[in-house]
């Protein structure tokens, strides 16, 4: 294996001095920097309570100046002119990190005093992203050619700029940049699958609808044979599919990839003018189901009979061929059967998959995702959580939700993970008794679904479960303790948008250290995690559009090879959200913290701007919620929604399901509440409007579509 080390954009480097802050470094790595900055004056920077490995130690000690810092320093700008002597002549200040242990290809090693410290020299700050491509691969890759580390340069920081936020931003860019070098992102999403399935052919599906189980061996088998079924059956180039999670949904999404058309997973729980849209903008002449699934939605939009490929009907037909490349794709080389399959002949910016947005504020969005894009997050995912290949993964979100599609599809293929499938994520006492029965150590959901956990699952049920992570809506911070208190597992944060493939950061239980080690925490209560592996974040002012730092709120744009290329034959709506330049809009607010958590603090479309001032939406729920005394564990109950208003641009309108008759004084008493509890008169809401229910999608989140309309029409 190759232990070179490649630079990245060294044409970065300034000839003036400057503090040279490497997002993390090993032993190796020093001697590069060494020789990166050759002939320039070099001054080892330490902060004094670093413990570092005797290696490192020695080479220190051996090779020249050195200074220290103190991250406690109450006058860290005074610190900075005594060092600044360091850099005159073009001499370098390199900061060199101590023992630390952290989750696979975490960017930054620097804890969070530390770095704002660094930030408050007021030197000229040059970043440094260092990638080792081994934390971060796949069972399926082949790393002999990776480098043994990747030295992204990141952007230099001017000496009046520069900031803990600063220095981390540039850092993020420049991992991603270092992540987006690899070769899988080239690569075929229908090749991976391919050589997932052949190489975790002891691993299996378990669809709990039927208790049955396909090994992935059958399960290659099936689908090889089903997608030159499709072939035959449409020249078109994408193919829709209406199955919940189970084995039909799998061995159909496997066949349309194998068959190099793109998988189109419908929602069958959106309304009959969404479905209708999306089959339209998709331009879908055949559609994969099953007679049990039809039967059970018979309200569900169905195209003619001569449109639909009735799964269970076709397979048993096909059933000796099926037998027959059972035992063959076992003999065969992957190699081989990529090329009677002619599979992968689609890759890298190709169109792998079709996932429509969910509709929450108006007419869904067509959301083609590339090969690069679902790869980079499989890549992003699963190498942040490192899973023993022993894992059991419950699927049960819908194939169309952008989480359902590629943490319970393509991920556990890849990566060989026993799957246990239902087609329901509201029947929580049923999907209780899989995860018992069948040992699941991985949950996904969302927090509407653990709250059908907390009413309808016995403790024991749970006990084997090693990870909950939850996604779509926000995970109110009583809803996880109480449910930590009842189960003894911590459910973590993530997020995602079905425009990033979708991951973009999820909390994970923190890494423990040795003695003299930092541990780099990688959980924390209230915020959505850290960024992923080769994801890069910006913000900008909500209000003026223009760049903020990134401990500063503002709006979220993200970079990295899971980044959508753009919306289905939408050139319009794309430009509104991409910049040219690969960052996305993501349209959510939010700031970044000192150790490079993200928080959520609202949607754009989530505010008002009543007065010139952006008022939060979700802030001014939470804080009606705790005011009424409501239990954010139970069903929804109140939305705040913003009307027009003459005077001062919007107002804030309350709906509520718990409302009484006399709304006049309730909303003056609840005024009085909101503002003894630090509320702004200005945010509080200025009618409630009762309402018999909360307008939520399929998935939880609130339909902000509907409840507009609600709003407007009373109003």
């Amino acid at each position: 294996m190759s232990q070179a080390v490649k630079i990245l954009h060294a044409d970065r480097i300034p000839t003036t001095g400057c503090l040279v802050v490497p997002g993390r470094v090993a032993f190796h790595e020093l001697l590069h920097l060494e020789q990166l900055f050759a002939g320039r004056t070099i001054t080892w920077l330490i902060e004094e309570e670093t413990t570092l490995d005797a290696p490192i130690e020695a080479f220190l000690a051996k090779s020249g100046s050195g200074a220290v810092f103190s991250a406690d320093d109450a006058d860290p700008a005074t610190a900075g002119l005594q060092l600044r002597e360091s850099i005159d002549d073009g001499g370098v200040l390199i900061f060199v990190h101590g023992r630390s242990v952290a989750r696979a290809s975490t960017p930054c090693h620097i804890p969070g005093p530390v770095l704002t410290t660094l930030g408050k020299f007021g030197l000229p700050t040059l970043p440094l992203a260092v990638e080792y491509p081994r934390e971060s691969t796949l069972s399926i890759e082949h790393d002999a050619n990776l480098p043994g580390a990747i030295i992204s340069v990141g952007q230099p920081i001017a000496a009046d700029r520069v900031s803990a936020a600063r220095i981390q931003e540039s850092l993020f860019t420049a991992a991603e940049e270092a992540f987006s070098q690899r070769p899988l992102l080239g690569s075929s999403l229908g090749t991976a699958l391919l050589n997932g399935l052949k190489r975790h052919t002891r691993t299996k599906i378990r669809d709990g609808a039927d208790d049955s189980s396909l090994g992935f061996d059958r399960l290659l088998a099936a689908a090889l044979v089903f997608s030159r079924y499709i072939r035959e059956e449409t020249d078109n180039p994408r193919v829709g599919i209406i199955l919940p999670p189970g084995k039909a949904g799998m061995v159909a999404n496997l066949a349309v990839i194998f068959a190099g058309k793109v998988p189109v997973n419908l929602n069958f729980t959106a309304s009959h003018e969404a479905i209708r849209s999306a089959m339209r903008q998709a331009k879908l002449d055949r559609f994969i189901t099953a007679d049990p699934f039809v039967r059970k939605v018979p309200s569900f939009p169905w195209p003619p009979n001569r449109d639909l490929i009735f799964v269970e009907r076709v397979l048993p037909k096909l059933k000796k061929k099926i037998i027959t490349w059972a035992i063959l794709s076992r003999l065969l080389p992957a190699g081989v059967i990529r090329t009677l399959f002619r599979i992968g002949k689609q890759r890298g910016d190709d169109e792998a998959v079709l996932l429509f947005t969910s509709g929450s504020s108006g007419e869904p969005k067509g959301v083609p995702l590339s090969h690069r894009n679902v790869l980079g997050n499989v890549c992003q995912f699963a190498t942040r959580l490192q899973a023993p290949s022993s894992s059991k993964i419950l699927g049960c979100l819908p194939l169309f939700h952008s989480f359902g599609c590629t943490v319970t599809l393509w991920y556990p293929v890849i990566e060989g993970l026993d799957l246990v499938t239902y087609p329901n994520p509201l029947d929580t006492k049923r999907l209780g008794e899989l995860i018992q029965k069948h040992g699941v150590t991985f949950l996904l959901a969302t927090p509407t679904f653990l709250r059908g956990y907390m009413r309808r699952v016995k403790p024991e049920q749970l006990k084997s479960l090693e990870l909950v992570v939850t996604g779509a809506e926000k995970l109110p911070r009583n809803l996880a303790e109480s449910f930590e208190e009842r189960f003894g597992l911590a459910p973590q944060e993530g997020y995602g948008l079905t425009e990033t493939s979708p991951a973009t950061n999820v909390n994970l239980p923190s890494p423990t250290g040795g003695e003299g080690e930092t541990v780099v925490p990688s959980s924390r209560p209230g915020s959505v995690g850290h960024l992923l592996p080769g994801i890069a974040v910006r913000l900008t002012n909500p209000a003026t559009d223009e760049p903020c730092p990134l401990d500063q709120q503002g709006i979220i744009w993200l970079k990295g090879a899971n980044i959508f290329p753009g919306y289905l034959d939408d050139p319009k709506k794309s430009a509104q959200v991409l910049d040219g330049d690969g960052w996305f809009r993501t349209g959510d607010v939010g700031r970044v913290d000192a150790d490079g958590f993200l928080y959520i603090e609202g949607r754009i479309s989530r505010f008002s701007k009543i007065g010139g001032e952006m008022v939060p939406h979700e802030t001014v729920e939470a804080a009606v919620n705790k005011a009424l005394g409501l239990d954010s564990e139970a069903e929804r109950k109140i939305a705040i929604v913003g009307v027009p208003d003459e005077k001062k641009g919007e107002a804030i309108i309350l709906l509520s399901t718990v409302a009484g008759r006399a709304l006049e004084q309730e909303c003056i008493d609840l005024r009085y509440k909101l503002m003894d509890a630090g509320l702004p008169s200005l945010w509080c809401p200025r009618a409630i409007l009762p309402v018999s229910e909360i307008p939520v999608l399929a998935s939880g989140k609130l339909d902000l579509k509907g409840c507009q309309e609600l709003a407007e029409a009373e109003s």
